[in-house]
């Protein structure tokens, strides 16, 4: 909204491009006259619909590898535990850099920090398809590149939607942006498949993303605004009289949007919800991250040792698990993340606590279900797809959830750091070890057994039962937020 009443602009160095602006000196009790704001504009609708579009080929590109992680593996002759350590090495770098673009976000152009992302791992995508099988560590170096780039988005974006809506919106716009991190997801397992099953080469498959970037790019320039304020009550009382009283600020004491960002640390480690809730993440990220990577070659192990397709040694390897587990992902995605808002919205005008209770709830039921599909995998390969398909539905359930606890139990000019340190710390304890610890253990029990498909299949059967147990702990560490979730909520309020 634009300020029109007596009021002194602040000097350009306190002004803040983050999830607030900048705070402003009132005389005492002055009139602010502003344009009024009747809800979300067209605008907000279109900015959104960029984020989102974005957020799809973010997750696109991130799992083009699991999606030919077979022809990957026979290319550059990788063991299980350096083809986990390639997808660990992405993350490491993506949670690496996600605390540093959150605290430039919170303090300079937003637009600016997009734009330079997308440019970036775009362009390393697209060279990192030219490496040839000498050079495997020039790949591997790539895709630590790209884990950069993605940083810079996935730390802005949702606090640019936070932004432009209130809280009950807020929470819709949330459920759609996020129900593209399965649809890019599961888009990225089944571009990959079809561009290796098409050109009958998988370098191809890293050739597209990049060329969506461009439009990317083009959008966010055109449409993205520089900065936003972050719509509140405020706004609905200026939009019904026109003016507000602001109270006068005690003498002496200035007033400031900036804070170091030791002190924001500081601050979100005394925040009880956010801590336990991003353990909660860190256990779903553990779970996701190892499934995203090892489950189509897992399925076709299972396949093999039943005699269902033959073993893939000289010729193109078979896809069709990355295509059909890609389309489990998109589906179970769009449902879970839809059926966790609209249950989080009808549960929380009875229980305050609902958010966490939905979270833990799906976190233990996901849990039986991997468990299951697991033990069922070398007897019959359909019930595996089908419990896969609801361990996978149900922790889709909690993203949107997750972030949303975030967003209101966290004050608005941390929003973006706490959103970079809950990246930092989910990866780091989650998805950056989980694919590669897997492929460790599996060599380790392939190593104690003289080598066979049976024991290749096995290796991974048993190593994946850690995710199992990782899922339940998820579900206990969403408990324990509900016992904070009403007292910091009514904190961030103030």
């Amino acid at each position: 909204h634009e300020n029109t009443g007596l009021q002194s602009q602040p000097p350009p160095e306190e002004q803040n491009y983050g999830a607030t602006a900048a705070h402003v000196r009132q005389r005492p009790f002055a009139s602010v006259s502003c344009l009024c704001w009747n809800g979300p504009a067209k605008g907000d609708y279109l900015v959104t619909a960029v984020l989102c579009y974005v957020n799809l080929i973010n997750f696109m590109d991130w799992f083009i590898v699991p999606g030919i992680l077979l022809d990957i593996q026979k290319y550059f002759k990788l063991s299980d535990g350096d083809t986990g350590l390639l997808q660990t090495v992405f993350i490491v770098c993506y949670m690496v850099a996600a605390p540093v673009f959150g605290y430039l976000s919170d303090r300079y152009n937003r637009k600016i920090i997009l734009g330079a992302g997308i440019f970036f791992w775009s362009g390393v995508t697209l060279g990192s398809s030219f490496v040839s099988e000498l050079y495997y560590w020039i790949f591997f170096i790539s895709r630590g590149l790209v884990g950069i780039g993605t940083a810079s988005y996935s730390t802005i974006a949702p606090t640019i939607i936070a932004d432009l809506f209130e809280e009950g919106k807020r929470t819709t716009m949330l459920s759609i942006f996020y129900i593209f991190i399965p649809v890019g997801s599961g888009l990225g397992y089944v571009l990959a498949a079809g561009m290796a099953d098409i050109t009958g080469d998988w370098h191809w498959a890293f050739r597209v993303t990049p060329c969506m970037g461009g439009l990317a790019l083009v959008l966010l320039i055109l449409l993205v605004p520089h900065r936003t304020q972050r719509k509140t009550a405020a706004h609905r009382a200026l939009s019904i009289s026109g003016t507000i009283r602001v109270a006068p600020e005690k003498p002496g004491v200035q007033r400031t949007a900036k804070t170091t960002w030791c002190q924001d640390v500081v601050s979100l480690a005394k925040n009880w919800s956010f801590v336990w809730s991003s353990l909660g993440l860190t256990a779903m990220a553990f779970v996701t991250g190892a499934l995203g990577v090892w489950v189509p070659l897992f399925l076709y192990r299972a396949q093999v040792v039943q005699g269902i397709v033959s073993p893939c040694l000289q010729e193109p390897c078979n896809s069709s698990n990355s295509l059909i587990f890609g389309g489990i992902t998109i589906g179970t995605g769009i449902l879970g993340v839809i059926a966790g808002a609209e249950a989080a919205r009808r549960l929380r005008k009875i229980n305050n606590k609902a958010d966490p209770l939905i979270c833990a709830t799906s976190m233990f039921i996901s849990a039986l279900c991997l468990y299951t599909a697991l033990m069922v995998a070398q007897a019959n390969i359909l019930s595996t797809f089908i419990f896969i398909a609801f361990g996978e539905l149900f922790l889709s359930v909690n993203w949107a959830v997750v972030t949303d606890i975030l967003l209101y139990v966290v004050t608005p000019r941390r929003q973006s750091t706490a959103i970079a340190l809950q990246i930092l710390v989910t990866h780091l304890l989650g998805d950056a070890g989980s694919p590669y610890l897997i492929g460790i253990i599996a060599n380790a029990i392939q190593a104690k057994n003289v080598p066979s498909f049976q024991w290749s299949f096995w290796s991974m059967q048993y190593s994946f039962i850690v995710c199992a147990f990782v899922g339940v702990f998820g579900g206990v560490f969403f408990l324990l937020t509900s016992f904070y979730i009403e007292e910091d909520r009514k904190e961030a309020e103030k």
